[in-house]
């Protein structure tokens, strides 16, 4: 017996439909078939399993044991198939279904309160939320682990499809007590006996130090590796050495004070956010919906927070214009 070529799904649906009336003539009427037409689908489905599935007991149909266990089984599969078709008919409708989102862990300073923005106009869709260093992110992206990446430089070594999403500065901060704090226009050369506190290999932020020390024809005296932009903020204040590092993570340590911005020559740096997938990836319409969602707030986002975090700077930061330079 082999019942996945002898029977058909349509069998099954009359089958269940006329296990449940009194007579296949009720059944036709339910289905919008004649009796004939149910009489022949029964009978094909019996042939094919070599069973009869009804009999009529004082002129009503009832089902013989082999009719019982089909029907519970025949119940089970049209219920899994209508669940399959709810499933496909969701993921086909932008605004339910889930994604899967991985971004750098210098966009954590961002990146949640556009995800919370998002969740509050489209509350249907799961979104399942990953961090890493852009090393992580390459990998994820590789292994098709997640649909969209939020990174700064995307990557040449993979097939994808990447489109800026906003300005991403980085700038050079020092603990406040510094003695370059409040120069103007300095030369990186300058900083030539400070101890430089990196990102660890792999990260985004650790390439955008390498590359500028390398443009500036610039080698610190000494460098210190350090596993997060929250420990390299706490050691730049507490007197360890300098760093350079995304303007985004920085909100709270610039309104409070606690931390000085350098007036270094070539600074900020100039990045831009990157939106990425692999370009052979056929995105869902819950994703095509988020990545527009992002295209169209991300930058806006970023430049208001900007604005409200330079309201907060002492008069000599704001003194030097930065402001004018990152937003626009």
């Amino acid at each position: 017996m082999n019942l996945i070529r002898s029977l058909t799904l349509r069998q099954l649906q009359i089958f269940v439909i006329a296990s449940r009336l009194p007579s296949f003539a009720r059944a036709a009427e339910e289905l919008h078939l004649t009796q004939p037409a149910v009489s022949m689908q029964i009978r094909q489905l019996e042939e094919a399993i070599g069973m009869p599935l009804f009999e009529r007991i004082a002129r009503r149909l009832s089902l013989t044991e082999a009719g019982e266990r089909l029907s519970h089984h025949a119940s089970r599969i049209l219920g899994e198939i209508k669940d399959a078709e709810d499933t496909m008919i969701s993921l086909a409708q932008a605004d339910s279904g889930s994604i899967a989102v991985s971004i750098v862990s210098s966009a954590t300073y961002f990146a949640p309160k556009l995800l919370a923005q998002y969740s509050k106009q489209y509350p249907k869709v799961d979104v399942h939320f990953s961090v890493g260093n852009r090393e992580t992110l390459l990998r994820l992206l590789q292994d098709n682990a997640t649909d969209l990446a939020i990174m700064g430089r995307p990557p040449p070594e993979l097939g994808t499809t990447a489109e800026p999403l906003a300005y991403h500065p980085h700038v050079i901060i020092a603990p406040v007590t510094h003695p370059l704090r409040d120069a103007r226009r300095f030369d990186l050369q300058e900083l030539a006996g400070d101890t430089f506190l990196l990102r660890e290999p792999g990260s985004g932020t650790r390439s955008v130090a390498e590359h500028t020390f390398r443009q500036h024809l610039f080698t610190p005296s000494r460098c210190v590796t350090l596993g997060s932009n929250e420990t390299i903020k706490q050691a730049v204040m507490a007197g360890m050495g300098v760093s350079l590092i995304s303007l985004h993570t920085l909100g709270l340590e610039l309104r409070t004070g606690e931390i000085a911005l350098l007036d270094v020559n070539g600074t900020p740096v100039e990045r831009t956010w990157q939106i990425v997938h692999l370009a052979s990836k056929q995105l869902s319409p819950t994703c095509v919906m988020f990545r527009r969602f992002l295209l169209e707030h991300a930058e806006g986002f970023l430049e208001q927070e900007y604005v409200e975090l330079v309201k907060g700077l002492s008069s000599g930061t704001a003194r030097r214009g930065r402001s004018a330079k990152v937003v626009g």
